[in-house]
């Protein structure tokens, strides 16, 4: 059984199995296959003990493991996933995952806008995705008058499918 994994893994099968089904699940949403809006987000995961392979230190949450890049569309149905250590900050591992992201070429025709966190400010960052891809990125701050939870705008499904 690992065999076919291995395989379908090295071929692309399970990438284009999940991308069929995510197609699927948008239509039957009323939604058209190719998403107009992706939202990124990258928390970081503590690692288990013995375990060494792309572990960092993520200084800003204090956590030595790994960190996931997500990117879902706005129905909370996963893009792609990049994981590496904690130490990548947000604006190299945002270039990597929406790499993978554009590398999906039809699937991704209609996508315009990026939403992310206040972590991937900053111009450099928001110019070199508008030069390469032509896709504008917004940026959603949490109000800084607010202590806690507060619900923001397209942010929360993110949160919601990593939850």
């Amino acid at each position: 059984m690992y065999t076919y994994f291995r395989n379908w893994r090295t071929d692309g099968t399970w990438l284009n199995i999940h991308d069929r089904l995510r197609g699927w699940v948008r239509v039957e949403n009323e939604r058209f296959v190719s998403p107009s809006e992706a939202i990124i987000d990258s928390p970081s995961v503590k690692s288990a003990a013995m375990v060494s392979q792309d572990v960092g230190y993520d200084a800003g949450k204090k956590v030595k493991g790994h960190k996931r890049f997500l990117t879902v569309d706005t129905l909370g149905l996963v893009l792609r996933v990049l994981m590496t250590a904690a130490s990548v900050d947000e604006r190299s591992g945002a270039k990597q995952v929406l790499n993978k992201v554009r590398q999906m070429a039809d699937t991704v025709s209609r996508l315009s806008t990026i939403w992310v966190d206040g972590g991937y400010d900053g111009n450099p960052f928001m110019q070199w995705v508008m030069h390469l891809y032509r896709w504008i990125v917004q940026v959603v701050l949490r109000p800084h008058e607010h202590k806690g939870f507060v619900l923001l705008l397209k942010r929360w499904v993110i949160e919601r499918t990593l939850g």
